[in-house]
């Protein structure tokens, strides 16, 4: 059988129409574009306390609502802006992330006015252990906590984890040289 061994999320994104694609075309693999750095930040903010699943089915409607997580334009967000996601119904509708994304657009604009990128600063700061990970973005970014920094590195390909050792994905995500392997 050609799925023998594996597990977690692994297993449970076999064909799932949501999980699916997710597993097989993003998760663990490296991104550069700090666009879609920072639309992986702010759905990661969003899980919290809910299911990935959820977030999957509310991407679309996230992509929009935040202008397809254009850095620049998040960060000058007003209250108008703020009050329109609050009576979105297609994103979740948490004041407190709201808030998050929006400040740490700003967060990333310094960032990158110090770095050059958002990729730039994830590189420089690159390699560290996952605590010291969660304490460097606890330091500079809100509402960021373990396993939201956490499934956000793993995501990238920053920490190792995002597929078990017998998933095809994670072979191939392998031969892409994540910065986990480096």
């Amino acid at each position: 059988m050609a799925n023998e061994g594996l597990t977690g999320y692994c297993e449970i994104s076999l064909g799932d129409p949501y999980h699916g694609p997710y597993h097989d075309l993003e998760y663990g693999f490296p991104v550069t574009d700090d666009n879609v750095l920072f639309e992986r930040l702010i759905l990661e903010i969003n899980q919290a306390g809910l299911s990935w699943l959820t977030v999957l089915k509310k991407r679309k409607a996230f992509q929009i609502a935040y202008d397809h997580f254009d850095i620049e334009r998040v960060a000058a967000y007003g209250n108008l802006d703020r009050q329109r996601l609050l009576n979105n119904s297609g994103i979740i509708r948490n004041k407190r992330k709201i808030e998050a994304a929006i400040e740490n657009a700003n967060r990333i604009m310094f960032l990158k006015s110090q770095c050059g990128s958002f990729n730039d600063w994830l590189k420089v700061n690159h390699p560290r252990d996952k605590l010291s990970w969660v304490n460097l973005f606890k330091d500079t970014f809100v509402f960021t906590g373990i396993e939201i920094t956490n499934e956000f590195l793993l995501s990238l390909g920053y920490l190792p984890g995002a597929h078990c050792p017998s998933c095809p994905v994670g072979k191939r995500i392998a031969r892409l040289n994540p910065p986990y392997l480096r």
